[in-house]
């Protein structure tokens, strides 16, 4: 959603919508426009100054705030908006040049320098999101949509995403500032690496942009009736762990680890991607964190408790659902709120100790009725007896009992016959998308050759209906004649018939 920007007025045109015009209907349309706040009262050489630019922000406000069900009054919103007008007037007051407002620092818009730190766009090349063709909207979440589009250029296919920035909200400028160093700092083969940022004309209106992935793994997971091999489980599971184990050593947590988030490329290299909700941690850091991160279903149970101390082991556990979805074909524990999902997860792991509510310092009332014993063996007979002590430690109550993702890498689940198999051995989506288009193009054009066909058909047909109407009416002596003689030497006489019913068909003509 957003505000539509038409192209920008003449001065003419500006001095009209003020209010300057005659009284037709164009001035009564621009000077309810400017009492809207849709344009500005002035313009400098033609351009829309920033005043409509925020005005445009302020709709776009307005329509998030009403989609997120925030009650807000005219009176209240439009003194909010005033409030807000002059708060940036101060932080993004341009300079004027020679009449020409300067809205460019280093190649990148005003506002984003004015919000975002120095070093987050080090080492970024300035592009604009015009410089980009939109072919297809592949995904949304809540903070950001995500695009696939064409380089203009350089014809690569590539995916925008539109992040969610408002300086309105403090949060959401920290939120974005902080994946993109964080995806800076982030260098792996199994890690989605940023090319680069594009912004838009419409202020405000930023776009991260990566290299296309043609799938995912729970697409991979959801195929019907083609279940994952132990081999490809392993190879997927090697480099996922891979990927976590890189983030940890450098102190970054994901705290979105699913199958959506964890993109594969026409190769079968997995890539972990989307870190809007990552974040940096230390071992004994005394600043606390939330608890409301990581999908429900694979979210681990000292966050659903509450906790706001925790490390690496929330995207381990992550990953050891994962491990078993990969195996079922369908997610483990598909809770349907926090408490359905506590009680799947005792269930299937055990009821926790005493010593697991001491040790977490928990302060919450959260308590079972009837105590669990652990299920996971049971649950989970059919898989490889390798993966079952892997899959155990990796959904472990206890955080501490998780290891780390470079000790759950050299479990024997990775050593044990028969080994990951290579990136070929892995589906290969690409194939299959090739395929899909090849066959698409092959009955496009044989559809095309039959209407070829048939029009030619038809064409003949109405030739033949024409000489044989045109031979009945020279019998009857209605038809006129018309001889034309080429020449005495090879001449070549012709007889242009026409019927008085076909003046505007087309002409026979036979040789004498």
């Amino acid at each position: 959603m957003g505000c539509v920007q038409g192209k920008p007025l003449s001065p003419k045109d500006g001095e009209r919508a003020g209010g300057g015009g005659g009284g037709g209907g164009g001035g009564g349309l621009g000077k309810l426009k400017l009492q809207n706040g849709y344009i500005g009262a002035g313009y400098v050489h033609g351009r829309r100054p920033l005043l409509a630019k925020r005005d445009c922000l302020g709709l776009r406000q307005r329509a998030e705030a009403v989609e997120e069900g925030r009650a807000v009054t005219r009176e209240g919103e439009r003194g909010a908006l005033m409030q807000e007008r002059g708060v940036l007037t101060q932080r993004l007051s341009p300079k004027v040049v020679h009449g020409i407002l300067d809205e460019v620092a280093d190649g990148w818009p005003q506002w984003l320098v004015e919000n975002v730190p120095r070093e987050v766009l080090v080492g970024l090349v300035p592009k604009s999101a015009e410089s980009y063709d939109k072919l297809d909207k592949i995904g949304q979440g809540t903070y950001s949509n995500v695009y696939k589009a064409r380089d203009r250029v350089t014809r690569k296919i590539v995916a925008l995403k539109k992040v969610r920035f408002d300086t309105s909200e403090s949060e959401s400028v920290r939120f974005m500032a902080r994946e993109i160093m964080i995806l800076q700092k982030l260098d792996h083969p199994n890690i989605i690496k940023l090319e680069g940022l594009a912004t838009s004309r419409m202020p405000y209106s930023l776009y991260l942009v990566f290299d296309f992935m043609q799938s995912d793994l729970s697409r991979v997971i959801s195929r019907p009736d083609q279940k994952l091999t132990e081999p490809q489980v392993k190879c997927y599971m090697q480099q996922l762990l891979s990927g976590l184990q890189h983030c940890h050593e450098r102190g970054i947590l994901h705290r979105d680890i699913k199958g959506s988030n964890l993109l594969v490329d026409k190769h079968g290299a997995l890539k972990i991607a989307d870190f809007g909700l990552a974040n940096y941690f230390k071992p004994n850091q005394k600043d606390p964190l939330t608890s409301r991160v990581v999908t429900l279903w694979y979210r681990a149970p000292e966050l659903l408790l509450g906790a706001t101390d925790y490390g690496v082991g929330i995207d381990l556990w992550s990953a050891g659902c994962l491990l078993a979805e990969m195996f079922v074909g369908r997610p483990i524990m598909p809770g349907r709120n926090e408490v359905e999902q506590l009680h799947k997860i005792f269930k299937l792991c055990g009821s926790p100790s005493d010593d697991y509510w001491r040790k977490l310092k928990l302060s919450t009332s959260f308590r079972l009725h009837q105590p669990y014993k652990s299920n996971i063996i049971d649950a989970f007979k059919d898989f490889p007896a390798s993966s079952l002590s892997l899959l155990t430690k990796l959904l472990a109550l206890d955080p501490t009992e998780r290891g780390t993702a470079s000790t759950a890498l050299q479990s024997d689940f990775f050593s044990t016959s028969p080994l990951a198999c290579d990136l070929s051995g892995l589906p290969n989506f690409y194939k299959e998308e090739e395929n899909e288009r090849l066959q698409f193009s092959a009955r496009k054009k044989h559809s095309i050759s039959k209407a070829k066909r048939q029009s030619r058909m038809h064409r003949e047909s109405r030739v033949k209906k024409i000489q044989v109407t045109n031979k009945n009416t020279t019998d009857s002596g209605s038809s006129r004649e018309f001889n034309f003689g080429l020449g005495e030497s090879g001449t070549l006489d012709v007889t242009l018939w026409l019927h008085p019913n076909h003046l505007y068909g087309e002409p026979v003509l036979r040789h004498n």
